[in-house]
């Protein structure tokens, strides 16, 4: 075999995928919408599947559950999420709304107020910001300013952070923002079993709740246990998931993140550098600091991955829960947080793939974290 030859069949696949994404960025998202998860057999399906049948279930079960946004209905939602649920539930339960955030989902929080179940869809959680007084000011504080008497049973959900070619405006993340406020809860689904789990619970929930999904997952598929499969499934909000176990170092991440976070995990086991736990957060608000201090109890080490700018980030409130627990005695390194850059998202297809973390970046950031002492 020649050398040349010998050095292609070696590549990375998260070499080869970095490689794309820095040329041609929106090829890259392509490909990895149709990547699937292997398993060993069962039923798959993809994110936005795994949505939709976590609507169609929790709508035929309960009356008061409707859903409400822009292109949910006629056009079965922007990204297919909502497919069928019009033709099944008709257009008093599946509502197509003007292009007014602040309008429906001021809708939305009255009709929760006055008992029903509304799920509110952004198109992008970015949208959401011209209705964040509904959502911080109405739906968040109502039920303690009113001591406990009023209720707000909704659940906001949509993509959330970067996508691909859609620049500033649209690529935020809103993990840190939604995250920091009192009577909102919070989650952050990765794969198809987190995202129909979280949703049934968002929905079922009598608090109101953020479901901060990613539009980059919607077409990828993953295995689905046969208990995912049930109507009763749900997953629960606060708890997060240990994806895959290690003994050397602990990388925390949520959504999108998580899947670059084991394939790093994969890559410097296959290398023979270290056996890294991966923490699959779910949650943001609650969040569940017992699984990841009692981790880094087991690790000693800790890496935080999310795609969203560094100051004031989740990965800051991981860092700051760390520091105060008990987990900080246990620590062999300080705490590392692999983000977004601090910039605007650059429209420019070289500049957006260096603009977030992936593979080759969480690989790296844990060799140097490894190599770390506290002091040293």
């Amino acid at each position: 075999m020649s050398s040349m030859l010998k050095k292609a069949v070696t590549v990375s696949i998260p070499s080869v995928r970095q490689a794309l994404a820095r040329s041609n960025p929106v090829l890259a998202n392509a490909l990895l919408a149709k990547r699937s998860y292997n398993s060993k057999g069962g039923v798959e399906m993809t994110v936005r599947d795994a949505l939709n049948s976590a609507l169609e279930e929790e709508m035929t079960a309960d009356e008061k559950v409707y859903l409400l946004g822009e292109e949910v209905g006629q056009y079965n939602g922007a990204y297919k999420v909502s497919k069928g649920l019009l033709d099944k539930f008709g257009p008093k339960r599946v509502i197509d709304t003007p292009i007014t955030e602040s309008g429906f989902c001021g809708l939305a929080v009255g009709s929760a107020f006055a008992g029903l179940k509304p799920v509110c869809e952004f198109m992008t959680w970015n949208f959401a910001m011209q209705a964040i007084d509904q959502i911080v000011n109405s739906a968040a504080k109502t039920h303690y300013m009113s001591g406990g008497n009023v209720d707000c049973p909704i659940t906001f959900r949509g993509p959330n952070g970067a996508a691909a070619g859609v620049a500033a405006q649209h690529s935020q993340c809103f993990a840190a923002w939604y995250g920091s406020v009192p009577g909102l809860k919070v989650v952050s689904p990765w794969n198809s079993e987190d995202a129909k789990g979280l949703l049934k619970a968002a929905i079922r929930d009598p608090n109101p709740v953020v479901v901060l999904e990613n539009e980059l997952m919607y077409g990828i598929s993953f295995p689905m246990s046969e208990a995912a499969l049930s109507k009763d499934f749900v997953v629960e909000i606060g708890k997060a998931k240990i994806e895959k176990e290690g003994t050397d170092i602990t990388i925390v991440a949520h959504s999108r993140a998580v899947g670059f976070a084991l394939e790093a995990a994969q890559l410097l086991e296959k290398e023979g550098i270290c056996s890294a736990e991966v923490i699959n957060l779910r949650s943001i608000r609650p969040l569940d600091t017992e699984t990841i201090i009692k981790s880094v109890k087991k690790t000693n080490r800790l890496v935080t991955v999310e795609g969203g700018w560094p100051q004031y980030g989740v990965g800051s409130e991981i860092c700051a829960q760390i520091m105060e627990s008990e987990a900080f005695d246990h620590l062999d390194a300080p705490v590392v947080r692999v983000t977004g850059a601090d910039v605007p998202t650059p429209y420019a297809q070289n500049l957006e793939a260096y603009a977030f973390p992936d593979t080759e970046v969480i690989a790296r950031v844990v060799k140097r974290t490894l190599n770390k002492k506290i002091g040293a």
